[in-house]
């Protein structure tokens, strides 16, 4: 018997994914990788939407819970780690179903991507200039050199402005085009799910409002006396930011709720170019009554 394809299935946030992975992992006798950046960090639970024991429905779920907020996210241990789970599930016949809207980490595993190398002196002054000026600062220069790579990064995430900085300075050429052409990996079926953006937009708000009222307050507050504010990736996650600067005092909770919805659907827009430059992504409508059994069509079961 050969090994089955990977199933993957991305697309913004709020629109489903993992709804549908769970039903399709029932119907296939599949399990879930997990590949939302955020879901990897242990304890950012309400903020990233994990999905709980009850939303599982049964279905083993990979890859959630690997690193301490302090530590910095890192596409390669990722891969390293994502690739193990998709290789022992496939050779016991197990459809992986590759779940997440982060679309370089679902590059990562399903594609042949090597990363550009790095220089330790550039990512060091560049760091020393995040520190001095601040992201948004970087950010604008990104955004004069490269403008894609700027449009697809929050001007706050210090971290990746940075990279995509050093990789421009050190090909000559911009982020992007510094990834090469993608060769799969893995045999793949990739789903894309998307919902009509107004409803996206709304989809968003209810979200966070339920985010606030499931105790997302007390869950940052709890993961800053962990070292929250340490950590380079964690510390900037959409909400996790917002709530550590109400703590602070710059922002009011009105306020941090309010900017949490705003930069959050400024990510679903940024998601959505993402995977809409991909040609192998077969898009769905996440509304869609029959959405299982069109998604079931596409696999070719």
């Amino acid at each position: 018997m050969s090994a089955p394809p990977v199933v993957a299935v991305v697309g913004p946030t709020a629109t489903g994914k993992t709804g549908l992975a769970v039903e399709l992992a029932h119907r296939l006798g599949g399990e879930v990788v997990n590949a939302d950046s955020m879901q990897l960090y242990r304890g950012m639970d309400i903020g990233t939407a994990k999905p709980t024991a009850a939303e599982r429905g049964g279905v083993p779920h990979h890859l959630m819970d690997l690193w301490h907020v302090r530590e910095p996210a890192s596409v390669a241990e990722y891969r390293q780690r994502a690739r193990a789970e998709v290789d022992r599930l496939r050779a016991a016949g197990v459809v992986p179903l590759l779940v997440g809207g982060s679309g370089l980490y679902v590059r990562a595993v399903l594609d042949e991507l090597e990363f550009p190398g790095t220089d330790p002196d550039l990512r060091a002054q560049l760091s020393a200039e995040l520190a001095d000026l601040g992201p948004a600062a970087l950010h604008a220069r990104l955004a004069s050199v490269d403008p894609a790579a700027a449009a697809a990064i929050l001007p706050s995430n210090g971290r990746r402005v940075v990279r995509a900085l050093e990789v421009v300075q050190l090909t000559g050429r911009p982020f992007a085009a510094s990834l090469p052409e993608p060769r799969p990996h893995y045999p793949a079926v990739v789903l894309g799910l998307d919902r009509d953006p107004a409803e996206l937009d709304e989809r968003v708000a209810l979200r966070v409002d339920r985010m606030w009222d499931d105790g997302f307050v007390d869950e940052v507050v709890a993961l800053a006396a962990d070292g929250l504010r340490e950590g380079p990736t964690a510390s900037r996650a959409l909400g996790y930011a917002q709530v550590l600067q109400r703590l602070d005092g710059a922002l009011t909770d009105a306020q941090a709720r309010e900017e949490t919805v705003r930069t959050t659907r400024r990510f679903v827009r940024r998601q959505r170019s993402w995977f809409r430059r991909d040609a192998a992504v077969t898009w769905l409508d996440a509304a869609d009554p029959g959405l299982l059994e069109r998604a079931l069509s596409t696999i070719g079961t």
